[in-house]
């Protein structure tokens, strides 16, 4: 079963990537544990995304006080585990995590242009287009 756990101590170096055509458009798990504690005063928060025992993909948001929302600032399926259906049900559990805490009732995400496979994930689920800044693409949902 699908299920998200904190980065910690113990689990920070478990070996996820993407394929090569994407590490254009994401991250990689050093850089996002970096962009965590670069984040920290805003609450940030790195996870795993775990099929049982074994971690599939990251991710990391973050509160946006000044939008009142949370940005899901990074977010990434192993190339391993890609095409199995992880993007989509990773995402409503970020989702569902956010609801729990209840800080805010909207979430924003920005992804690079481009990258066709990240706007139809997050259009599939329910965001919507809110902008764009140079060649990054604004998106929202209210939770």
């Amino acid at each position: 079963m699908l299920h998200l756990v904190d980065v910690d101590g113990d689990n920070w170096m478990a070996d996820l990537q993407v394929s090569d055509a994407q590490k254009e458009y994401v991250l990689d798990s050093v850089s996002i544990l970096a962009r965590a504690y670069a984040y920290r005063k805003e609450g940030s928060r790195a996870f795993f995304f775990y099929e049982d025992d074994t971690p599939v993909g990251m991710g990391l948001y973050c509160d946006y006080p000044e939008l009142e929302s949370y940005e899901l600032n990074q977010f990434f399926i192993d190339e391993r585990y890609q095409g199995q259906g992880y993007g989509k049900a990773a995402t409503k559990l970020v989702l569902e995590e956010m609801r729990k805490e209840g800080k805010y009732h909207r979430v924003v995400l920005w992804y690079m242009e481009g990258n066709c496979a990240a706007k139809t994930l997050f259009e599939h689920i329910g965001f919507f287009e809110t902008g764009s800044l140079q060649d990054e693409i604004g998106m929202a949902m209210d939770l």
